[in-house]
């Protein structure tokens, strides 16, 4: 049964990837700052916009230079700051409901991946407003042209700004909803690494390795292109260079923007070129129990590297040689070994731990049984794995001190 099934994802994996050339994907253009977005206000003819964002951006007063624009170009605007960190079915349509309110003509985003998610799937319920955020899940079931999105990352990390998916839970089923449609690809994305320099250690740990996850993945899996192999040895090589930096000293603007277009590179090598079980996994943590999703990312990395073995050791080691943590006379086993070992101590070093604390044992079936469903057949992972396989991971990443 596993082999009909695996091959079915393969053929499925085979026909995406001869697609690729010719599907509609797009890159939003990069602006470098909110003063420049005023030339984009007058482009898109924007009257009325709704901020989608979270209580700590408006608290910290990030929404500020944003605000400040707007009104010096006559822009109303209204704020929606009530996403949570695994945005729910609820987040979009009390946002939505203050877009239709102020009649919005447009949607910006600005925080991390959270806020970029609910503005996405805003947009999406804003052109099909008779569908649920449930059926407009999925792969390509939004088709119709988004308001305009920018996007205003304030996190290095999650790559949203360039990519087609939003991830939004049902706390009544504890799933995560994907999105994954070409709409959804902001039109705009301001990259300001003054907008991140607030941002606490823990979170700049997690993002950054939430962004090498994106690259890791979308680099060893089976559906990548010239650009997208490119555009993750370019991210792998800047988080290795700066996440540190930018983790210890918030101030190194330098550091700062390095992570954010890190952040920008594998979120484009990804939305070609997809993820793996590593983000399967993580969501289902997500959905069940709020996991931060770049925690979750960063925490199981290492241990699904491991597994895969000697059919990722190839990619790994130019992987690691672009990190900087393996020399050209390695083997391919040896390097591959070297960065999984280089992700563990950059984790250990900004306090990013090896397991998890809450996973209940009675939970894990249900999680791997959602993970794999995410994952196969979209995913063009490595090596396929069961759902027996997918579960070995949340124990591993058990903390065994919380076992329950």
């Amino acid at each position: 049964m596993f082999f009909l099934k695996a091959a079915y994802c393969r053929i499925f994996q085979g026909a995406f990837r001869l697609a690729l050339p010719v599907l509609p994907y797009t890159q939003p253009e990069i602006i470098p700052s909110c003063p420049a977005l005023a030339e984009v206000f007058q482009k898109e003819k924007l009257q009325s916009v709704l901020i989608v964002t979270d209580r700590g951006i408006v608290e910290h007063g990030l929404t500020a230079p944003l605000e400040a624009v707007l009104k010096q170009n006559g822009v109303s605007y209204a704020i929606y700051h009530r996403t949570q960190p695994n945005p729910t079915v609820a987040n979009v349509e009390e946002a939505l409901a203050l877009y239709h309110k102020n009649r919005c003509g447009g949607l910006i985003a600005i925080g991390g991946g959270s806020a970029m998610d609910c503005a996405k799937a805003v947009g999406a319920r804003v052109v099909y407003p008779n569908r649920t955020v449930n059926q407009l899940g999925g792969m390509l079931r939004v088709m119709k042209k988004l308001p305009p999105l920018i996007a205003i990352p304030t996190t290095a990390g999650t790559g949203s700004e360039t990519t087609l998916a939003a991830l939004i839970t049902d706390p009544e089923t504890q799933h995560k909803y994907a999105l994954m449609s070409f709409p959804l690809i902001p039109r705009y994305a301001v990259l300001d690494a003054a907008l991140t320099r607030s941002l606490p250690p823990h979170l700049t740990a997690a993002t950054g390795m939430d962004a090498l996850t994106h690259a890791v993945e979308a680099y060893i899996g089976r559906s990548t292109t010239r650009q997208t192999r490119r555009l993750a040895l370019e991210a792998t090589a800047l988080v290795f260079g700066n996440v540190q930096a930018a983790c210890a000293h918030g101030d190194d603007l330098t550091a700062r923007e390095n992570m954010l277009h890190a952040a920008y590179k594998a979120g484009a090598a990804f939305t070609k070129s997809y993820v793996g079980y590593i983000h399967a996994i993580a969501h289902s943590l997500g959905g069940q129990y709020g996991t931060p999703h770049g925690l979750a990312n960063a925490v199981i990395m290492p241990y699904v590297l491991e597994a895969y073995g000697k059919c990722a050791h190839k990619k790994l080691r130019d992987l690691a040689l672009a990190a900087g943590v393996a020399r050209e006379e390695d083997s391919p086993e040896a390097a591959a070994n070297a960065f999984i070992r280089a992700i563990r101590e950059l984790n250990a070093a900004m306090g990013i731990p090896r397991t998890l604390k809450g996973i209940r044992a009675g939970d894990i079936p249900t999680m791997a049984r959602h993970a794999q469903k995410e994952a196969n057949p979209l995913y063009p992972v490595p090596r396929l794995m069961t759902q027996k396989e997918l579960e070995g991971f949340y124990h591993q990443i058990t903390d065994r001190s919380d076992r329950k």
